[in-house]
């Protein structure tokens, strides 16, 4: 069977192989493909991996060929699977490969909006030290966490373990989950709604699927009701911020901070208000991106594939 990469530079740029995918089947890897290109690559071949190059219904119903979409993430909805399912199109996905490295990576953000190290770093770079008039100074007011309370939208995989790194720097943990199970056994632990945790949280920390129920919900209705001294971490999907709401509340105080590992719109516009924001810290969506979690992801590709082709696919979405 032909295998197409449709977008294969961000998981691999070079430093992993590809060769447990190769040993399966005739593969052609394209770095990035444009959306004009999209019905061109994937003319004639029956088995598709992409990351983020989208598989609307117009193009399944074109490719006439396609037996099979492997999504190289967790979250699948680049890919209609409402039409992947009426055209017999198997879709799979890549669960747990990214839990500890996205975790830490909130973590990382947070300490970052609590301390700006990087900031600091750059200060004495540019010879601040050496002309205080004190032994220490700070550029920003410095944060400590022990005692707060982490609130977190998404008790899944990733928020539990960003819960357990939390509760670990001494923090209060709330969480609010469709589902409640299994709560785990830190000090104060509570599931709460939604509105109970954004007003009652000193962190929010989003780690919940991009749903018509979560689009949007952080929004300037939903922003008036947490602290002002509140800092907002996302490294889940972007669309769950309304991006003007939240960089105006940022820039009149209503929030004290944001640290953001994703964007509505990626690559952004020059434009996007969250760019420029007051006390906002953007990264590229690479909290996913360790090379550890890269490795997985791949051996977890290559098992699908295999899976797949077997007769006994396995983490299949449709």
């Amino acid at each position: 069977m032909n295998l197409v990469v449709l977008d294969g530079y961000c998981l691999n740029p070079g430093d992993l192989s590809w060769s447990a995918i190769e040993a399966l089947s005739s593969v052609t890897i394209h770095d990035r493909t444009p959306a004009s290109l999209i019905d061109e690559r994937i003319a004639g071949a029956e088995l598709v991996l992409t990351n983020k190059t989208p598989l609307r219904r117009d193009v399944l119903e074109r490719a006439k060929s396609l037996k099979y979409i492997g999504v190289l993430a967790t979250g699948y909805n680049i890919v209609d699977v409402d039409a992947a399912k009426e055209l017999g199109i198997a879709v799979t996905n890549i669960p747990l490969y990214g839990t500890d490295s996205v975790a830490q990576f909130a973590i990382a953000l947070l300490l970052e909006l609590c301390h700006h190290v990087g900031a600091h770093s750059d200060s004495v770079r540019q010879g601040d030290w050496y002309t205080s008039a004190d032994w220490s100074y700070a550029r920003s007011p410095l944060v400590e966490l022990a005692g707060k309370t982490m609130g977190i939208i998404g008790f899944g995989r990733i928020g539990r373990q960003t819960a357990k790194i939390a509760d670990a720097l001494g923090m209060k943990i709330l969480a609010n989950d469709e589902v409640e199970f299994n709560p785990p056994a830190y000090g104060g632990f509570k599931f709460v709604s939604r509105e109970q945790l954004l007003a009652s949280s000193d962190v929010v920390s989003l780690h919940c699927p991009l749903f018509p129920s979560t689009q949007g919900l952080i929004r300037a209705e939903t922003i008036d009701t947490m602290k002002p001294s509140a800092l907002l971490v996302n490294t889940s999907r972007g669309p769950l911020i309304v991006d003007q709401d939240l960089a105006a509340a940022l820039n009149a105080g209503r929030i004290a901070g944001a640290a953001l590992d994703v964007l509505s719109v990626e690559p952004p516009a020059e434009a996007n208000p969250l760019i420029t924001a007051r006390n906002c810290i953007v990264t590229p969506h690479i909290a996913w991106a360790t090379r550890e979690a890269r490795a997985r992801l791949m051996e977890m590709t290559a098992a699908n594939l295999s899976a797949f082709l077997s007769g006994s696919p396995i983490n299949r979405v449709a």
